[in-house]
């Protein structure tokens, strides 16, 4: 008896005509305890011939779902596993969203994505502003960094509304270094040197008073 494998040969190569061969034969067995039997070798079979299905996360069901494929959908036998309808198998996958970080926003980060998402979550104020310029900060070091060369401002602006899905809008300042954030920071950072300044200096005070004591 011949059988037509050339559809089979096309969609699951990998088994080849023997094994086609033998599940057609299986489906002609009249007795359902001996097709059971000739199942579970062919399955046998069938992962000797591919061992690479093993890695694979449940790969007997995989197995039995492919044994199923070539049975043509038609194969009265006792599986261990549901049998996958013909409408199931064809349906088409969901369509996955793409990530946002990509092309011009990879070097962001998630870090990036979730502090945009909390800035959105809060109510308009103080502390809504204060976020959305530390993101647009952070934003603009990891540009630098990743990039090294300079970003303009209106191109974190950008990125910053366009992450966003426009719901964060920076475009009403001029340039990151007009924020409060830039001059809180650098206030911070005034009074830190000027403390700093004030130390050495009380420091080199002390040093010259000690030297002019121990020479007098």
């Amino acid at each position: 008896m011949e059988y037509n494998t050339q559809k089979t040969q096309l969609n699951m190569p990998e088994y080849g005509r023997i094994i086609q061969q033998l599940v057609e034969r299986c489906k002609e067995v009249s007795d359902k305890e001996e097709r059971n039997e000739m199942a579970m070798a062919i399955i046998d079979f069938m992962g000797q011939r591919n061992p690479q299905l093993r890695d694979e996360e449940n790969y007997k069901h995989k197995l039995w779902d492919h044994l199923f494929i070539l049975a043509n959908y038609d194969l009265d036998v006792d599986s261990p596993y549901p049998f996958p309808t013909q409408e199931q198998l064809q349906e088409k996958p969901k369509r996955m969203e793409y990530p946002k970080l990509q092309g011009d926003f990879k070097f962001y980060g998630k870090s990036i994505l979730q502090l945009i998402e909390k800035a959105i979550e809060l109510e308009p104020g103080d502390e809504k502003e204060a976020l959305i310029e530390v993101i647009a900060n952070n934003m603009k070091k990891s540009y630098n960094v990743y990039n090294k060369e300079h970003v303009t401002d209106d191109v974190i602006f950008r990125h910053l509304k366009e992450l966003s899905e426009n719901r964060l809008d920076l475009t009403g300042i001029e340039s990151l270094e007009k924020s409060k954030i830039y001059y809180a920071n650098n206030t911070n950072r005034n009074n830190n040197n000027k403390n700093t300044n004030n130390k050495n200096q009380s420091a080199k005070r002390r040093f010259n008073n000690n030297n002019h004591k121990n020479r007098r």
